[in-house]
């Protein structure tokens, strides 16, 4: 998490905040797990639009999240109609929660940064 000090001169200085996880931190991916943090699950076509992004481009995000252990997918038919499922697994859980508390800090930081100026 990113923090504030101040130097010897009496002026704030940011700590380096710890590496933001690069897997969440992309767009698509962020938007998977968070729709998964808010759902107990979601199929394709739904965090497809939910997402506003185009079959393959989900379809390659999804696949290195599973790849993480971040989401779990269970696939199969539904009125002979490929259905494939999605559920944030405890790990990705815990990478979100983590994310989000290290972009709070990156974000306080700032707040309190523009309110010096």
């Amino acid at each position: 998490m990113a923090s504030v000090r101040t130097s010897s001169s009496g002026t704030a200085a940011s700590s380096p905040p710890e590496e933001l996880d690069r897997l969440i931190h992309e767009r698509i991916r962020l938007g998977i797990v968070s729709a998964l943090a808010a759902n107990e699950a979601l199929t394709f076509a739904e965090l497809r639009d939910v997402l506003k992004t185009t079959d393959g481009n989900l379809s390659v995000h999804a696949r290195k999240l599973e790849e993480a252990g971040y989401i779990r997918v269970t696939k199969g038919f539904e009125d002979r109609k490929p259905r494939t499922e999605y559920r944030l697994a405890p790990k990705g859980r815990r990478a979100l929660e983590q994310y989000l508390q290290q972009m709070e800090g990156i974000l306080s930081a700032a707040r309190d940064a523009l309110e010096r100026a």
